[in-house]
């Protein structure tokens, strides 16, 4: 799927990212920092804009947000019962809760690109637990405005060896995730 996505970024370029970047933090699986890489890559050769690609990438993402930060306000109880019935999803949904017990809004933040496969379920438990919606936007779109200018920077910088780059963001990321 990720060639075929990659493939469309010269044509749909912007919108793809957007939509990936809003459906990766619905957490369906998409490759949305693969993509933001190749969104650096083509604005390193001219293809497209840089700072447009940064602003689809944040946008998208702080959609997404809103949609699980809301989906959790208004189904929490209903919602996060059913997402426990999959072990592996119980499992990150302890993770989220550990997280944000222990961080507080800085678990949102660092859920937006640190330890990402946690940000839809921080989204939703956010919302569950009656976070307040503007702190909420506020530090997930700090968060997520990260996200992209770290992938769509890495990408521009990398242009030439977008797998060698993120290879080499992966490493950084990890090693600063097992340091926190």
């Amino acid at each position: 799927m990720t060639d075929w996505l990659l493939a469309l970024v010269p044509q749909y370029g912007l919108w793809l990212l957007a939509v990936t970047t809003f459906l990766s933090c619905l957490a369906l699986p998409f490759p949305a920092s693969i993509l933001m890489m190749a969104a650096g890559g083509f604005a390193a050769s001219g293809d497209i804009v840089l700072w447009q690609a940064f602003a689809a990438a944040t946008l998208g993402a702080i959609a997404g947000d809103q949609v699980g930060f809301w989906g959790g306000r208004s189904y929490g109880t209903t919602l996060i019962a059913r997402l426990r019935q999959d072990p592996a999803r119980d499992r990150l949904l302890d993770q989220t809760v550990r997280l944000m017990d222990r961080r507080g809004m800085s678990a949102i933040f660092l859920s937006r690109w640190l330890v990402s496969a946690l940000g839809p379920y921080v989204n939703v438990v956010a919302g569950s637990t009656g976070y307040s919606w503007r702190r909420f936007t506020l530090v997930a779109a700090m968060g997520e405005a990260f996200w992209a200018g770290l992938y769509v920077g890495t990408g521009y910088v990398f242009a030439g060896n977008i797998e060698a780059a993120s290879d080499m963001l992966g490493s950084a990321l990890g090693m600063i995730g097992g340091a926190g």
